[in-house]
């Protein structure tokens, strides 16, 4: 395969910076995340993006992500403080791509969610492919995590902490890569959309995991193995602005 060519680091850089392109819709925060990755072939990954969008490599390589966390005060703007949904479990697994302008962000191949007026706002508004799942998590020393999709039998359990101080990834290196994201990318329909999520940058610790799986980007039909994820980190939380979608193209029928 022939890579594309990818943002170099400016573009990366000047990605964090608000294009002030649409309105600001939501507010997030995110906490507890597990980053786990694996490396995958660039072909791979090529073959389940939509038209207009192509695959981000780091070092020749692509990545799949599989991370579960937990969502906080999420609000839409413009309604009161106490229509504020109830906090809930997200899932989500994705890879790395850019479009045909540079801008690099995320591609979602599905968020697993257990708030089902979520699941259908988000559908519908974003065109992003959430899925309703069954979910729970407690936390004590470790927290322990388990996903199971509706229409599947088996569960993917997560047990994991942070460890070690926090700290910022450097521009060049594969933290940056996996976690400095600023654009997430959907259809709706046939169309392509892109949208700016700003956030501080993610000062991320070491993970320790005793329980991990690689079933929700199997039930994603993606072709990855059960192995040790290649790579994994912990953050302990963000706040993030989401803002409206802008549309790229329109997709052949």
């Amino acid at each position: 395969m022939n890579l594309p060519r990818q943002p170099n680091l400016e573009a990366r850089l000047a990605a964090r910076q608000l294009d002030r392109c649409r309105p600001q819709v939501m507010a997030h925060r995110w906490e507890s995340l597990l980053f786990l990755h694996w490396r995958v072939s660039p072909d791979l990954i090529q073959k389940t993006l939509p038209d207009g969008l192509l695959v981000d490599t780091f070092a020749g390589d692509a990545w799949i992500g599989v991370i579960p966390f937990f969502m906080r005060n999420v609000r839409v703007l413009g309604t009161p403080d106490w229509l504020r949904f109830p906090d809930f479990l997200e899932l989500n697994v994705r890879t790395y791509v850019h479009d045909a302008s540079g801008t690099p962000g995320v591609w979602f191949y599905s968020l697993d969610c257990n708030q089902p007026l979520a699941v259908r706002g988000a559908r519908r508004l974003s065109g992003l492919n959430y899925c309703h799942a069954q979910m729970s998590a407690q936390t004590n020393e470790y927290i322990t995590y388990h996903c199971r999709r509706m229409g599947t039998r088996i569960r993917a359990t997560y047990i994991y902490r942070g460890n070690g101080p926090a700290r910022e990834s450097s521009p060049d290196s594969l933290e940056f890569f996996l976690l400095e994201r600023y654009y997430l990318f959907a259809r709706r329909g046939r169309t392509l959309v892109r949208a700016q999520v700003s956030h501080p940058p993610y000062q991320f610790r070491q993970a320790k995991v005793s329980s991990y799986s690689a079933l929700p980007a199997i039930w994603d039909g993606l072709t990855l193995a059960e192995n040790l994820p290649d790579h994994q980190c912990y953050v302990d939380g963000l706040d993030a602005r989401i803002y409206a979608t802008m549309k790229l193209s329109r997709q052949p029928s």
